[in-house]
């Protein structure tokens, strides 16, 4: 799967066709995450991940770890993200916070569409945009809000045993994680990773998330 304009009017197309499902929210509780697609450059310096020495023509999601210094979910898997500042749309905040945290200025027609927002055990409303960055982009983390950046190929989210869903005993839904090379993502950043695999690169536009558990480590 190559980053290029037939990839990027695929996703267009099947995000046309899509209902995303909105959940009103004051402003302070609804956060809008950034679903950046790029191309896999060097690799994602990853465990059990392929390694490029060149740049590579296949596309990639952008994808960060949180710092450990942040109160809310340090050191955990994210999509560049936050909450919506008072009069914002969700695309402005993720355009807004993918400047602030990776340094990407991306225009508002790099927009493709939106996902199902998704609402997260620690309160938020989590309204994820897909946006085309298209190749040979430079994120460079803010230190205060992210630890590193990374690139994960598509390839890495079709995989057979990907989504991986672990049985809960308190819940009749299981929770959702998706595998990156030996570790793994979890939900609710895994459950958007998986609505964005099936609605948008394979056009299956009935997948819902919203059901999925969380690790308890992201109800706070």
């Amino acid at each position: 799967m190559h980053c290029d304009d037939r990839l990027k009017q695929r996703i267009a197309a099947n995000l046309a066709a899509f209902d995303p499902i909105e959940n009103k929210v004051e402003d302070a509780r609804h956060a809008a995450v950034a679903i950046t697609l790029t191309d896999a450059a060097f690799g994602a310096d990853l465990p059990g991940l392929r390694q490029f020495d060149a740049w590579q023509p296949d596309a990639a999601l952008i994808l960060t770890r949180r710092s450990e210094k942040l109160r809310n979910h340090a050191g955990q898997w994210a999509l560049p993200g936050g909450r919506l500042d008072p009069g914002e749309a969700p695309l402005q905040t993720a355009l807004r916070e993918l400047r602030e945290e990776v340094d990407l200025h991306l225009p508002t027609a790099s927009v493709l569409g939106v996902l199902d927002d998704f609402v997260t055990r620690s309160g938020f409303v989590m309204s994820p945009v897909v946006l085309w960055g298209g190749p040979r982009l430079h994120p460079r983390p803010d230190p205060n809000e992210v630890a590193s950046v990374h690139r994960i190929p598509l390839t890495e989210f079709m995989r057979e045993d990907a989504p991986l869903l672990d049985p809960v005993p308190t819940s009749q839904h299981p929770m959702l994680r998706m595998p990156v090379g030996d570790s793994y993502i979890a939900a609710p950043t895994a459950a958007l990773i998986y609505q964005f695999r099936e609605v948008c690169l394979l056009g299956r536009h009935n997948t819902r998330v919203a059901h999925y558990e969380q690790p308890t480590f992201a109800w706070k």
